[in-house]
């Protein structure tokens, strides 16, 4: 496996690290009130002027879609390791990814048209998802149900004629209540009566089409998340072509397999980018505070920490770009022990390094002051986000004691 980035990515990060440099971190705080203040006018899901204003920027820049391989409708699009580094850099700020239109659950989401929708499908979705012209919503989780386990979904999908009729509800919709969501990938069971794994579909749903209702938005930690934030949603007697069904009735799995190994792995290389900012901002901090008459960073628990942050990070890294090597050589399934491991090393790694940061700031730290609260937030979300910890440990065990098992 060679790890060492191409001439081509080194210029890409050069570019994008510019552009973070020019146009993101000068603008953390401007974006942070322009939430605030839309929030105070008693609708924060208004798309912020900031991030509109630099998108034109980043794709002038070749910033742009680089996310999806392999597609003729995003020439621009990298492969996974290429991809990986980049994802990292703009992982630093949680919402820059939207200015490169690489953010989720719009990435998984056009990956998934892409592979499994119809030359139609795509035509009406994916173009202007790609152009970021809309936004899109993945609706997979329910409240009523331990959604960890698939196969408990409840959403009915019942054929009639020509269109299927969708009944049901799911929460954790992330970007339901942007009024820019256009689409929703959602996952329902076709037929109830299949077998275990092939009772569940999935299928596009105009998010304006009639029996939608966006119910309430979903607070973390007590905030609204806005203005991405994560909806609840009803569907009731919802009626869409037969032609939107992605792959066909019964794929509702190996559709899954293959939307959540990719964003799995990009949420790990946005982690490990949270990481790094956290360090830094942590080092920095360390350097410029004095207690009981030294500097803080000469004490010898703040050294230990700093020494085993950069560890975690770098096995992290490691990890992940093994990872995505495996996926764009071998595939995704291939590669699905590698992607558990990742999915399970990279949130609690960027959640104890976030700590320890918001811990060397003391009061600031859990303030929005800085954005370490808002990133230790994000960053535990993601410990359940496309499979919690322990799903993935299960798997994971499963796949390693099957190497050892006793034949009878």
């Amino acid at each position: 496996m060679e790890f060492d980035y191409s001439p081509k990515v080194r210029q890409m990060q050069a570019k994008l690290l510019a552009f973070m440099d020019e146009h993101v971190y000068p603008n953390e705080n401007a974006f942070h009130d322009e939430v605030v203040a839309n929030r105070a006018k008693g609708n924060p899901w208004v798309p912020t002027k900031i991030i509109e204003q630099l998108k034109p920027k980043a794709r002038a820049a070749g910033l742009w879609n680089l996310f999806l391989p392999k597609s003729t409708r995003a020439p621009e699009g990298l492969s996974n390791l290429e991809y990986a580094p980049l994802c990292e850099i703009m992982g630093r700020v949680s919402w820059a990814p939207e200015i490169f239109n690489c953010s989720a659950p719009d990435t998984g989401n056009m990956e998934t048209i892409e592979r499994y929708g119809s030359e139609a499908n795509k035509d009406q979705w994916l173009e202007p998802l790609l152009k970021g012209e809309i936004r899109s919503a993945f609706l997979m989780t329910e409240p009523m149900v331990a959604s960890s386990d698939a196969t408990n979904i409840e959403c009915s999908m019942r054929r009639e004629g020509d269109e299927y009729v969708i009944n049901g509800r799911k929460w954790w919709s992330s970007g339901a209540a942007d009024p820019r969501c256009a689409i929703y990938i959602v996952m329902g069971k076709t037929d109830p009566t299949a077998a275990r794994h092939a009772q569940q579909s999935m299928i596009l749903v105009p998010s304006n089409a009639k029996g939608v209702k966006v119910v309430r938005a979903l607070t973390v930690f007590g905030h609204d998340d806005a203005p991405h934030g994560h909806a609840e949603v009803e569907l009731k007697d919802v009626r869409v072509p037969v032609g939107n069904l992605l792959l066909g009735e019964g794929k509702g799995f190996a559709i899954a397999q293959g939307r959540l190994g990719p964003g799995r792995i990009h949420h790990c290389m946005r982690s490990i980018g949270a990481a790094e900012r956290a360090l830094e901002l942590m080092c920095r901090r360390l350097n410029n505070r004095v207690a009981f008459g030294k500097p803080i960073s000469t004490q010898g628990v703040w050294r230990e920490r700093v020494a085993e942050a950069r560890c975690m990070i770098e096995q992290a890294r490691l990890l992940t770009l093994k990872a995505a090597y495996m996926m764009d050589t071998v595939g995704n399934k291939v590669a699905q022990a590698e992607i558990a491991m990742i999915k399970i090393v990279a949130p609690n790694m960027s959640t104890r390094i976030i700590d320890w940061a918001i811990q060397a700031h003391g009061g600031a730290g859990v303030s929005d002051d800085f954005p370490l609260a808002a990133s230790y937030a994000h960053q535990r979300t993601l410990r359940l986000a496309d499979g919690p910890d322990e799903v993935h440990r299960n798997a994971l065990a499963k796949l390693e004691l099957a190497k050892y098992a006793v034949s009878k």
